[in-house]
C-alpha cells in the first residue's frame, strides 16, 4: 500500500497509509489545498489535485496545481521530546493568539454536553458518562491536533470521537482498569501508569486503524523517559487552576483550551525521533506552502 506524506500547518507528516490520509482529509484535518507526496510523484501537489485523494472531500474545487521542488520525505515534525515545556506553553499561547473563540466554544459546548449526559446517567442509574468519556476524549484530541496543525477545526468535531467509538471506549476502559490495578499497589505507580498511557487518544486520533491495546502500547513506548516531563508540564497549570477557582470557574474557559493546546503540542513534539530533520522548502516555493501554525 502506498505511503504518503503531507505538509499541513507548517509541518510535514508521514509516512502514513493512504486510508489514514483520506480520513484526515475527510475530517478536514488536512485541507484540500495542503500539499501531499508519495513515491512516484515528481513534485508535491495539493491533495485536491490527486484523484485518489480528492474523493475524500467531495464538492471541493481543486486549486491550481502548485509545483514545489522535491524535499526529502522523512518522518517530520517534532524533536523527539527535546522542546522545553516553557517553549511548548509559549507555542500554545502563540497558537491561540487571536483565535481563542473557537477553542473556548468547543470546550464549553463539549463540557455542557457531557454534564447533561452525566446528569441523565445519574437520574437513570445507567453509567452513560463512562460510556461516552472515551469518545469525547478522542474528540478533544482530534480537535486540538487539527487546530494546532492548521486544519479546519470546527464545532462539527464535537462528536468526531464517536466515528471510532469502539476503539475509544475500549481504550478508556482498559486505561481505567490498568491505572486502577497499579493504584492497588500505591498512588504513585497509578500516577506513573496514567502518564504512560497519556498519548493513547492522540495516537487513536492520528490512526483509526490502531486497536486499544496497540495504542496503549505505543503510548507507553513514546512516554519512556518523558513521564516526568509531562508531569512537570501539568504542574505549570496548577497555579492557573487555583486562580480559576477564585473566579468561580469562569477562568477555566480560557485555561482548558490553553492546556489542551499545550498537551497536543507535547504529543506532536514527542512523536518524532530527535534526528528526524526535515529540509525546509526553498524560498522560491515558500508562497505555495501553508503558513506555520
Amino acid at each position: 500500500m502506498a505511503q504518503w506524506y503531507c505538509y499541513a500547518g507548517g509541518q510535514q507528516y508521514g509516512p502514513i497509509a493512504e486510508e489514514v490520509l483520506k480520513q484526515w482529509i475527510y475530517d478536514r484535518r488536512v485541507k484540500p489545498s495542503d500539499l501531499v507526496w508519495t513515491d512516484g510523484m515528481a513534485n508535491w501537489a495539493p491533495a485536491s489535485s490527486v484523484p485518489s485523494l480528492s474523493a475524500a472531500a467531495p464538492g471541493t474545487i481543486p486549486p491550481p496545481i502548485v509545483h514545489v521542488p522535491m524535499v526529502d520525505a522523512h518522518p517530520p515534525g517534532g524533536t523527539g521530546g527535546a522542546t522545553p515545556n516553557a517553549q511548548l506553553t509559549a507555542q500554545a499561547r502563540q497558537a491561540l493568539r487571536g483565535r481563542w473563540g473557537l477553542p473556548i466554544g468547543f470546550c464549553l459546548v463539549l463540557w455542557l454536553i457531557q454534564a447533561a449526559i452525566g446528569g441523565v446517567g445519574s437520574f437513570t442509574g445507567i453509567p452513560v458518562g463512562m460510556i461516552i468519556a472515551g469518545p469525547f476524549m478522542l474528540s478533544y484530541c482530534i480537535f486540538f491536533l487539527t487546530f494546532n496543525r492548521g486544519g479546519q477545526a470546527d464545532l462539527n468535531m464535537l462528536f468526531a470521537g464517536f466515528k471510532n467509538f469502539g476503539n475509544a471506549l475500549g481504550a478508556y476502559i482498559l486505561m481505567m482498569i490498568f491505572v486502577f490495578l497499579w493504584m492497588l499497589l500505591l498512588i504513585i505507580p497509578g500516577i506513573i501508569a496514567g502518564l504512560a498511557y497519556s498519548q493513547t487518544f492522540y495516537l487513536l486520533a492520528d490512526d483509526r486503524s490502531l486497536g486499544p491495546l496497540e495504542a496503549i502500547r505505543k503510548s507507553k513506548e513514546m512516554m519512556r523517559g518523558y513521564k516526568w516531563k509531562l508531569f512537570c508540564l501539568g504542574l505549570r497549570f496548577f497555579g492557573w487552576s487555583l486562580l480559576c477557582i477564585l473566579t468561580l470557574g469562569i477562568g477555566f474557559l480560557w485555561l482548558m483550551p490553553y492546556m489542551n493546546t499545550a498537551y497536543a503540542l507535547f504529543y506532536d513534539d514527542l512523536r518524532q525521533p530527535r534526528d528526524a530533520a526535515v529540509p525546509a522548502p526553498d524560498s522560491a516555493s515558500q508562497g505555495a506552502l501553508p503558513p506555520s501554525a
